[in-house]
């Protein structure tokens, strides 16, 4: 899922990088990379994984 959401920042970073486009300070391609970079980091660590957890039988 954080995978999804990484290349849907970067994709948003990239057009704005090409468009030139200054949206405000919260929204620069650097802060979507670090953002994107994030979501890379939470879903190489396994959060986010939809896995389904077995209790005692």
């Amino acid at each position: 899922m954080f995978a999804i959401i990484a290349a849907v920042i970067f994709g948003l970073a990239l057009i704005l990088d090409w468009a030139d486009a200054t949206v405000s300070d919260a929204f620069t391609p650097q802060t979507l990379l670090m953002a994107g970079l994030l979501c890379i980091a939470l879903h190489l660590a396994g959060i986010g994984a939809s896995t389904k957890w077995r209790g005692r039988r």
